[in-house]
């Protein structure tokens, strides 16, 4: 069995879940070719995983920087035309985009099946079999599957030799270039700045007045009223599925509902009714099937959006970038304008959290949580480390939560966490490290073990 790995080098590192994609395929086959997209200087990064006995290609020319989803999908799209595969294995997303949009465009540019976050992946009898966040799932080959990361990378044996990299340029791949890079994008970045949203200031406490802090709150009816947008207004937006209609009536004189169906029904509406704007929820099925829709459409999608703005004709996205140190304010320059939006997904009154921080005291974080009457919930670091499951996950690729008290415990405060908890009413963090970012996030704090 052939099997094509796309991998990113971030930072002069190969994407952690692409090395996940990796390593899943070397247990899968003996015929493992690596295609990555980038600048040259990432061949450096790419040569040591020829000493694993995989084939590398790099796909580099200056004409493809600059390149957002939609433009990086329809490069590699025309690379792998040209090659000879039978599973594609991808990375979930990349750490410093987050956006998971390249699997399923490319699965649609290259009209094969696609199965996505994957935890455990195998193949045989033309059939490829995998065991995802949501359930098991199958496709019949050729197909692509994006990882998560529940395979370990290896090391390679002492004795294997370093080989080459293959590089293709735009010469040898004939793509339009009117598609490529910066020119090729249709999602603009028109400003970025540091990501502050959400601070509070902390007030630190000891752990024997947590449980008395939390009855005294837990009675106060003094909900915040949360912050809309109240500036000009889109005619009409369309809002795939309810669970997005909120955010759409926001920014909206009309709200058009429409029902979740395949891609193929939704892109044949928007074909016809040409919309304006489209609106998904970042859930696991909007972060699936938008990025399939905009393929179709050739259209650009900012994905995971936190705040959505609008001058009467244009939608202004935020969403976090860079590992979620900044964040990046975007525009869409082709039609329809699509975004995947982070909504509200929980009726819980009190939250109790856990971070890799109390990974062996998954018992004790329950106890607290049943004493309390709280829902459990977990960073993306204690998901990955499969202490609690994915549909418990809390952040930027989880669920955005805002109970009435939202407790942190072990929770380091990563942008990509504390943007999906600021909408609750009042939140505890209980961490060791004084210095934990969390605490810049929280109202009350307990510098001490759990």
């Amino acid at each position: 069995m052939k099997i094509l790995v796309c991998v990113k080098v971030v930072k002069g590192e190969l994407n952690p879940f692409d090395e996940s994609a990796l390593e899943c395929a070397l247990q899968l086959s003996d015929d493992v070719t690596v295609v990555s997209m980038g600048p040259k200087v990432c061949e450096n990064a790419l040569k040591p995983l020829t000493r694993l006995g995989a084939k590398v290609i790099l796909i580099s020319d200056n004409c493809f920087a600059g390149a957002d989803t939609l433009a990086t999908s329809y490069i590699l799209s025309t690379a792998i035309k040209e090659m000879d595969y039978d599973l594609i294995l991808c990375g979930r997303q990349s750490i410093d985009g987050d956006t998971a949009q390249v699997g399923p465009m490319l699965s649609q540019m290259l009209g094969i099946p696609l199965i996505t976050n994957a935890l455990e992946i195998q193949a045989n009898d033309g059939i490829v079999f995998a065991t995802t966040r949501l359930g098991e799932e199958r496709a019949e080959l050729p197909a692509l599957v994006t990882a998560e990361r529940g395979y370990v990378l290896r090391f390679p044996s002492i004795f294997s030799k370093v080989g080459e990299v293959k590089i293709l340029d735009n010469q040898v791949l004939g793509c339009d270039v009117q598609k490529c890079g910066l020119s090729g994008s249709p999602t603009k970045v028109l400003e970025t700045f540091e990501n502050e949203r959400g601070r509070r200031k902390c007030k630190f406490i000891q752990m024997d007045e947590l449980l008395p802090l939390v009855d005294e709150l837990i009675n106060q009816n003094n909900v915040e009223t949360q912050k809309t947008y109240d500036g000009t207004k889109l005619k009409s937006v369309w809002a795939v599925g309810e669970e997005v209609c909120e955010k759409a009536k926001e920014i909206a004189e009309e709200v058009i509902l429409i029902e979740k169906s395949s891609p193929q029904i939704i892109y044949e509406k928007a074909v016809a009714k040409k919309p304006d704007v489209i609106l998904w929820n970042a859930d696991f099925w909007g972060r699936r099937n938008a990025p399939i829709v905009a393929a179709m459409l050739s259209t650009g999608l900012c994905a995971d959006c936190t705040m959505l703005e609008t001058d009467g004709e244009n939608l202004i996205m935020y969403r976090p970038a860079q590992g979620g140190n900044i964040t990046a304010k975007i525009r869409c320059v082709t039609k329809p304008q699509m975004a995947t939006v982070r909504t509200k997904s929980d009726s819980f009154d009190i939250i109790v959290s856990g971070g890799k921080g109390v990974a062996d005291k998954i018992d004790k974080l329950n106890e607290l949580a049943e004493k309390l009457g709280a829902e459990i919930g977990a960073s993306r670091g204690l998901v990955d480390m499969n202490k609690l499951p994915y549909d418990k996950q809390i952040g930027l690729t989880g669920k955005t939560v805002s109970p009435k008290i939202y407790i942190a415990v072990g929770i380091s405060g990563a942008i990509h966490h504390t943007c999906a908890i600021e909408g609750s009413t009042t939140v505890i963090a209980i961490n060791p490290d004084k210095n934990a970012r969390i605490f810049d996030y929280a109202d009350f704090g307990i510098v001490e073990n759990f």
